[in-house]
């Protein structure tokens, strides 16, 4: 029987990178419209005895026939549960734009219902609980989708483009877009025993340091900001900067980067 809840938890996740017995694991969440495939190109920056894994969300690439979430609960509750197999090492979680809700929401459940104590929480391109903005794009046209996302930076024109592309892409950017526009995180909770880390482009017009900041309400523990150039994809043109940041953060290698730690 375990062995079936294993491989149905899996459908959850990609193995970007493979370790064995890994000294640390890195579980990454996508951003709105995105998928698995997104952190592909993280596996170069990731040293051998570090795990990395990429949540795979319904209705794309490889689960491209799995019903979209419409709720926050319907991404969270199956991702933590199926993280807990992953708790036999230490374990962290990086989540961009809507996946940093995301990944928050799977490090409250596993703290609150696994015990489990999580290496950090790395949160990227999203203001925190409380600052979220509500961007209400539900009743959007296709038109006015392809004009954020361009504006974004997140997906290449040339897919809208083709039309069977299209007609793939933008009920998952849609779905996503909704999912985001319905979620506010309480602002009750106890909070999180895991370091906390968020990231963000200083370029973004959406975002500033004070909203993203306010993801330091969430721990306990200790919390560090840091901007990198750029705009809402700034992790495009910045992933090994980023990455050995965040490994430094877990005490894997020297820092490349600084940032502000407590108090803010």
């Amino acid at each position: 029987m375990r062995g079936t809840e294993n491989r149905s938890a899996d459908r959850w996740f990609r193995r970007v990178k493979r370790c064995p017995n890994p000294r640390v694991r890195i579980i990454c969440f996508p951003h709105a419209g995105g998928a698995a495939s997104f952190f592909r190109s993280w596996a170069e920056f990731v040293p051998d005895d570090v795990e990395l894994i990429a949540v795979r969300y319904p209705g794309r690439e490889d689960r491209l026939l799995d019903p979209l979430a419409e709720t926050m609960e319907e991404l969270a509750d199956p991702i933590a549960d199926g993280c807990s197999q992953f708790l036999d090492a230490p374990l962290a979680l990086f989540g961009h734009s809507m996946g940093a809700s995301v990944a928050y929401e799977v490090a409250v459940r596993l703290q609150a219902e696994h015990g489990a104590d999580l290496a950090g929480l790395f949160v990227s391109g999203r203001s925190g609980p409380g600052r979220e903005k509500r961007r209400s794009f539900a009743g959007a046209t296709d038109d006015e989708l392809i004009e954020d996302v361009g504006l974004q930076g997140g997906t290449d024109a040339q897919a809208f483009a083709n039309p069977e592309l299209r007609g793939l892409i933008l009920p998952v950017i849609r779905a996503d877009y909704r999912l985001v526009d319905g979620y506010q995180a309480p602002t009750s909770r106890a909070p999180l025993d895991t370091p906390v880390v968020a990231y963000y482009g200083n370029e973004e017009a959406e975002l500033d340091r004070d909203s993203v900041a306010a993801w330091s309400s969430v721990t306990g523990s200790t919390f560090t900001l840091r901007a990198f150039d750029g705009g809402h994809f700034y992790l495009v043109g910045h992933r090994q900067e980023l990455l050995a940041h965040l490994l430094a953060s877990l005490g894997h290698g020297p820092a490349t980067a600084t940032g502000t730690t407590r108090p803010l």
